[in-house]
């Protein structure tokens, strides 16, 4: 199966570029596989990717680059199928229309995979139709704008599936866009290979953007009542945000700097976390938990709250960690105190927990993906309708006998086979 996946830029270190980073190596253990970034804004991407993957981007936005676009007067005028409310819009342009658009009519492959919502939207307008189209949920329906779900129910039902990261996600899905085939398929977390924490260690550790989604001035706060009890244990909070000022602040005035450590952004994080005995995660939206999982990959029992939409699906509470109402300090606190003076539960529930992850390892979730995808071209052939994949390669022989009886130029096959890409290195 070929496998192709849309994705705004490869080059940073967000949620979604991991994610895909993951599914994508583990797809190309049997299939072939490329990710097509629409932008290149650094030389090289922060994430090494597997060297069977295939890596293109379509437009540069470095300054200086020789194939730069930022002294294009196109530029600077607005997508005209990028939708106005995904909040990445300021950064779409007729470039990037044309560039998609010449993109996703030369695919060479069965399965195309959008994986934002305006990539999505592209994909639902400029794909051609012999192409199997997915449009993968990152984050919640629920958490877009009125104005940018209106604009999905008008084309998503063009799409051939779409898939959510939680069963939760999936029911909102079927229940406002009736009619759009809808699959939950969780995010996958690849084991680190390093030895999971023993759960001795007198640490508490929390990682995510330093955003207030977050609450992590609630976490800051429950700690101060769990330093009143126990001032042996110390709270480590790995992240980096606009919010890192204000819980700064947080901590001198609540008198616990020699307990709460903000440690800067980290990567890899998963040796700090292995470094602990207690993940805290106290969001009041979470649209997985992708730090859920990562810390019971490292053995940590997890205080959560019990917020939209992720947490409930991952942790099984009293059994891998336990699940407290989000904006309550003091049941959080109640909960982190009673892992810290129970170290058998502790233990128990970390062992608990890195059984749990073994639902997230890359090849299950693979597997997983890859059913969707079989499903949908099984789907196509039924109907009739060929893989793109097929399609190209009847045009590829055609060519040549066209070619073989002298009805082509050299000129004009070199001018059919063109690709619009650029190979990273």
């Amino acid at each position: 199966m070929r496998i192709t996946f849309l994705i705004h830029s490869t080059y940073g270190i967000g949620g979604t570029i991991r994610t895909v980073r993951n599914l994508a190596a583990r797809l190309a253990d049997e299939h072939e596989v490329e990710i097509v970034s629409v932008f290149r804004d650094r030389d090289r991407p922060e994430f090494t990717y597997d060297p069977r993957i295939r890596l293109r981007y379509l437009v540069d936005i470095r300054k200086g680059a020789q194939d730069g676009v930022l002294d294009d007067p196109r530029h600077q005028r607005p997508s005209a199928i990028f939708p106005s409310t995904d909040r990445r819009h300021a950064l779409y342009s007729p470039i990037t229309d044309e560039r998609i658009g010449a993109c996703l009519a030369e695919l060479d492959t069965d399965v195309v995979v959008g994986t934002r919502p305006g990539l999505n939207v592209h994909l639902a307008r400029q794909a051609p139709r012999g192409l199997v189209r997915v449009a993968q949920e990152h984050l919640t329906l629920d958490t877009h704008s009125t104005r940018l779900v209106l604009t999905l129910r008008r084309h998503y039902p063009g799409l051939d599936a779409v898939t959510t990261t939680t069963e939760a996600d999936a029911a909102v899905y079927r229940r406002r866009m009736p009619g759009v085939r809808v699959a939950a398929v969780p995010n996958s977390v690849p084991p680190t290979g390093a030895a999971p924490s023993d759960c001795t260690a007198p640490v508490v550790v929390a990682a995510g953007r330093l955003a207030p989604a977050k609450r992590y001035d609630d976490l800051i706060r429950a700690f101060a009542l769990v330093r009143d009890r126990r001032p042996d244990w110390t709270l480590r909070l790995y992240g980096s945000g606009r919010e890192r000022a204000k819980l700064e602040a947080l901590v001198t005035e609540l008198g616990v700097r020699d307990n709460v450590k903000l440690m800067g952004a980290v990567s890899p994080i998963e040796p700090e976390l292995a470094k602990a005995s207690v993940l805290a995660v106290t969001s009041t939206l979470e649209s997985f938990g992708m730090t859920l999982v990562e810390g019971m990959c490292a053995g940590l029992p997890v205080v959560s709250t019990d917020c939209p939409l992720g947490p409930r699906e991952i942790v099984d509470d009293g059994v891998n960690g336990l699940l407290v109402p989000p904006r309550d300090i003091d049941a959080i606190a109640a909960a982190l105190l009673s892992l810290i003076e129970d170290d058998e539960r502790r233990r128990e529930m970390g062992r608990a927990a890195l059984a749990s992850s073994a639902h997230y390892d890359p090849s299950v979730i693979a597997r997983r993906h890859v059913d969707l995808f079989q499903r949908l071209l099984d789907d196509r052939a039924r109907g009739g309708a060929r893989p793109r994949a097929a399609v190209r390669a009847s045009v590829g022989r055609t060519m040549g006998a066209l070619l073989s009886a002298g009805d082509m130029t050299g000129a004009a096959v070199r001018k059919a086979g063109r690709r619009r890409q650029h190979i990273v290195s």
